[in-house]
């Protein structure tokens, strides 16, 4: 007897079939049972298999039973700015778009997470909030180095750490000799150094008024700037052989350089983020601030190189780089991008974003939640993002065809504000399960969370 089952017409396994299904190599979608005892998937066995359960679920046509969404890039801003976002609205918009596991930025909470004692504050503000895992990004900043180790063993991802201003002063960036310092130091135990890659010199040299001319903005921030401090990340790899990620990847002109570190053997990876695949400069209009964001968003092609970048494997995969910020920080500067806060909401609606853009390329379901799923998961080192034996019941109920028009009254992060607003997406998540339990619904009223009964147990997942 299991406690679930749920039967599908397509469902995305680990291997592409169960027990009765002609075995693949690679993950697929074929008809499916899952079923579930204690959180956890116990069997995959033909749709119509007779098994016995609590419950058995069987989706309706049109819809696919996928992994959980790991983002392993989020801001949630608490505990110190949570005016700006906060654990249960973070966690309940990850559960509205289908996302099970999110991992933390260790800014813009106040304090930062570049201590083992603010690491602690963290999980204790996220462990009776939470509606998904949890996990935390520590910090590499000019007054935490040489102690990084402590945070390491207190089961922190890996160390973030700007190359130029972050924007808060609570987080300062890494002068060259003080991200070699972190590259050796993160080395030598075997860490992870993820690095937001813009260069301050070339940030400085290309400062400009500002205002609301949205091409005026991107001057500000050219290709030049992720050129120059991707190269200077590279060389910190090369010469200590730190494990090195470089987030949200906006300017395609630096794929060439990492292709060939790559090909050189250096462990580096690159992620890049839903809004850089899904707009373009172009259409971006003057005075749009909840377009800012920091890379910003590039020409068409640039965007379509991105995507070039992930069919060839050299962009590893997609995270949301969900930062947002009140209205009055984003919206209430008359359309001055100089001042408005940079940061793009949009961890509920990536899913729907990502394959919006990707059929239109003719790329399938199974390759995006490659990008946004089990790559993610494989780059954090947790057994999540994929329907296999053994593993976690995180999963989704997914309608690919489905369409919608964003409406941001309708999103679950704390202030209704995001650059998708009004957009026309297909892919609708009807259920969100985490360890075999529903924690969202939808209904035909409206997107609405469904009453849980408690913090879903593991709610702070570690590195270890």
């Amino acid at each position: 007897m299991y406690d679930l089952v749920i039967r599908s017409d397509r469902v995305l396994t680990a291997q592409g079939g169960g027990p009765g299904s002609v075995p693949r190599s690679v993950p697929g979608f074929v008809p499916a049972a899952v079923a579930i005892t204690g959180g956890v998937i116990r069997a995959i066995e033909p749709v119509d298999a007779p098994l016995e359960a609590v419950r058995d679920v069987t989706l309706p046509p049109g819809q696919v039973l996928q992994p959980g969404i790991v983002d392993t890039h989020v801001h949630v801003n608490e505990p110190g700015r949570t005016d700006w976002e906060g654990f249960a609205s973070a966690t309940l918009a990850a559960a509205a778009g289908g996302v099970t596991t999110i991992i933390d930025m260790p800014l813009n909470s106040i304090p930062p997470t570049t201590t083992v004692a603010a690491l602690e504050l963290k999980r204790r503000a996220a462990a009776p909030q939470a509606s998904v895992n949890v996990g935390f990004w520590g910090g590499a900043i000019p007054g935490n180095l040489g102690s990084l180790e402590p945070l390491h063993d207190a089961g922190v991802f890996g160390f973030k750490a700007f190359l130029s201003p972050s924007g808060v002063d609570e987080f300062p960036h890494l002068s060259p000799a003080e991200l070699l310092a972190a590259g050796t130091e993160i080395a030598g135990f075997g860490g992870l150094l993820v690095v937001h890659a813009e260069d301050p010199a070339v940030l400085e040299r290309s400062q400009n008024a500002g205002g609301t001319g949205y091409l005026d903005f991107v001057a500000s921030r050219p290709d030049a700037a992720e050129d120059a401090a991707i190269a200077r990340v590279i060389d910190v790899v090369r010469r200590t052989g730190v494990r090195a990620h470089i987030l949200h990847l906006s300017s395609a002109r630096v794929l060439p350089r990492l292709a060939a570190a790559r090909a050189e053997g250096l462990p580096i990876s690159v992620e890049t983020c839903p809004h850089y695949l899904s707009f373009a400069a172009e259409t971006i209009a003057d005075g749009a601030t909840a377009f800012k964001c920091c890379p910003p968003i590039r020409g068409a092609g640039n965007r379509d190189l991105l995507w070039q970048g992930l069919d060839d494997g050299v962009i590893d995969f997609i995270a949301s780089d969900h930062s947002p910020a009140t209205r009055e920080l984003k919206l209430g500067h008359d359309g001055d991008f100089g001042l408005a806060w940079g940061g793009i909401s949009g961890l509920q609606l990536s899913l729907p974003a990502v394959w919006t853009a990707a059929r239109e390329r003719g790329i399938g379901l199974d390759r995006v939640l490659h990008w946004m799923a089990a790559a993610t998961a494989r780059f954090a080192g947790l057994p999540a993002g994929a329907i296999d034996v053994g593993t976690a019941a995180d999963l989704v109920a997914f309608a690919p065809d489905d369409t919608f028009t964003v409406r941001v009254d309708a999103l679950r992060h704390k202030n209704r504000v995001s650059a998708f607003d009004g957009a026309s997406l297909f892919g609708r998540v009807h259920t969100t399960w985490l360890t075999g339990d529903v924690i969202y619904a939808f209904d035909d009223a409206g997107v609405s969370p469904h009453s849980s009964p408690q913090t879903p147990a593991g709610a702070l997942v570690r590195a270890r």
